[in-house]
């Protein structure tokens, strides 16, 4: 038994198989920042949040993440080389190890929930092996109410232990690290790496798999936000093109900013309790909300601070993937509890380093659904070894490493969905224009805020041959203007000021959505096949 330094209640861990263990329970915010200082494990910046450093792993590591293969997960899951099995005993194995090294040891429990729909509301118990990483539970699930935690039963477990080392001939793995699902116990399994992501990936990957197959709920990696008319906007995105910045609107509620659900009853609900977003080149003039949100009770990582604790947050020196988590209450303008309705506008956010597709443009039905599986953005040079120009990057869904199923699977719950609430989809262009990457430039932030604002208002319009032009090579609908944004902005090809380049660019990348779209194909009904762009 251990006591609780924030409630009354006690909780036992032998269930667990944790076992003479120093255990603190639920402890706040601030005594996790004191003790993370006090352990010499994180140093307080200048703004007052904590700054972190996750080791080797500054980032996800999709090879090392598995599915235990078992009666629940053998014929639904698509297995492959996004999800890999894992075998039962060796996963049980594993598990003692883990639990037998975090005996004995001071660790860190936290009761907290995924769902902010009561409907599909999800109990989990956290166990770290670091005060940070509870801290980062703290801010990235929801939080139970006192009254809550006096009856709390745990559904799922995360157990977390960046200092267990694996044995990749024994334990299975692949090498020292691994992240590990386990549907029949219930259990999100994580060692050897402080990448606190992973411990919200695990359960949004979870997710992903019981509300589509248990409670026919979408789940989805996107953002979203609420008008003060009531209607909610969704944004997809990859990993640098914009959603959690984008979904931060001054004028709008942010509902949540990476992973929700949309229901039968067409709602959409926030999975989490908080943000945790990339902070490369982050400035309180672009991004002030998420600036400001950087204070005590934020958790900066793999930064690089000066002696008086300022972060310089152009230093890539540590990593490309330097990030913040903060509990969503450090936003002012939040939607309470996390819950939208009437969903109107949907937003594909793409980083096009090739710089050819259009700022902003409307998609049909068919071409949304070939967009939403395609998962388009770009690698550009610098953000991985051996990338020395843009290369397109698909992740099915916008999030194909956290989907279990096959991709198809959600893109047509999406699309009855989208037809069932008759909303609008937009693709969304936030990368390259005047030339690709190295010649042109990066869309400036203030046109795409001025371009999903003129959509959300209906400023756009419905498409006409006077008000949209349809693109040759992709097909879509750019609009011929937008309030706020120069008309020459609008179209790609106009920015260039070269039309042979343009066109090769163009029919380049349409050839890479083409062959990347194969391995779909035979899924794919008439209509989504008719959205693929043109090639020559």
């Amino acid at each position: 038994m251990v006591t609780n330094t924030q409630t009354t209640k006690s909780i036992s861990l032998d269930a667990l198989g944790i076992h003479d263990a120093e255990v603190h329970y639920n402890l706040t915010p601030d005594q996790l920042h004191e003790l993370t200082k006090t352990l010499g494990q994180g140093v307080e910046a200048s703004s007052g949040a904590i700054a972190v450093n996750t080791g080797e792993f500054t980032g996800r590591s999709p090879k090392d993440r598995f599915i235990v293969k078992d009666s629940i997960t053998a014929d639904k899951i698509w297995w492959g080389d996004i999800n890999i099995p894992f075998e039962s005993d060796k996963f049980d194995a594993l598990y003692d190890k883990v639990v037998a090294y975090l005996s004995g040891k001071k660790i860190y429990a936290r009761d907290c929930y995924a769902c902010a729909d009561p409907n599909y509301k999800t109990n989990i118990r956290v166990v770290n092996e670091y005060p940070w990483s509870n801290m980062f539970a703290y801010n990235m699930f929801l939080r139970p109410s006192e009254e809550e935690l006096k009856s709390f039963d745990p559904e799922w477990t995360v157990v977390n232990a960046p200092g267990f080392m694996a044995d990749p001939e024994v334990d299975g793995t692949r090498q020292h690290n691994f992240a590990i699902l386990n549907f029949t116990r219930k259990i999100a399994l994580i060692g050897g790496t402080g990448y606190t992501g992973e411990i919200k990936k695990g359960i949004f990957s979870a997710l992903n798999f019981i509300l589509p197959v248990f409670k026919n709920t979408l789940p989805m990696h996107c953002s979203a936000n609420l008008g003060e008319g009531g209607d909610t906007a969704i944004f997809f995105g990859l990993s640098g093109t914009g959603k959690t910045t984008l979904s931060a609107d001054p004028n709008r509620k942010l509902i949540g900013d990476d992973e929700h659900g949309w229901t039968n009853e067409n709602t959409v609900f926030n999975f989490e309790g908080g943000c945790y977003a990339k902070a490369i080149n982050l400035s309180e003039e672009s991004e002030p909300e998420i600036y400001n949100a950087i204070k005590r009770g934020a958790i900066l990582e793999n930064v690089v601070m000066n002696d008086k604790g300022e972060v310089d947050f152009e230093d890539t020196s540590i990593t490309q993937n330097t990030r913040v988590s903060y509990p969503i209450y450090h936003i002012e303008n939040i939607q309470v509890p996390s819950i939208g309705r009437n969903p109107k506008n949907i937003f594909f956010l793409t980083a096009d380093a090739f710089g050819v597709l259009p700022p902003i443009s409307k998609l049909t039905p068919g071409q949304a659904a070939y967009h939403f599986i395609s998962g388009y953005t770009a690698k550009v040079a610098g953000t991985e070894a051996g990338v020395n120009e843009p290369q397109p990057s698909f992740s099915a869904c916008f999030g194909a490493p956290f989907m279990p199923l096959h991709p198809t699977k959600y893109a047509e719950m999406l699309s009855k969905k989208m037809k069932e609430a008759g909303v609008n989809v937009w693709l969304v262009n936030t990368g390259w224009t005047g030339g690709p990457y190295g010649i042109g430039h990066r869309m400036k932030l203030k046109y795409t805020r001025a371009m999903i604002t003129a959509a959300l208002n209906g400023d756009l319009g419905e498409y006409s041959y006077e008000k949209y032009h349809i693109h040759s090579v992709f097909g879509v609908a750019q609009p011929r203007s937008c309030p706020g944004v120069p008309t020459s902005v609008l179209s790609p090809r106009q920015t260039w000021n070269n039309d042979e380049g343009y066109y090769k660019q163009a029919y380049k990348l349409a050839a890479a959505f083409r062959e990347n779209f194969e391995k779909f194909a035979e899924y794919a009904n008439d209509e989504i096949l008719g959205g693929a762009p043109n090639v020559k």
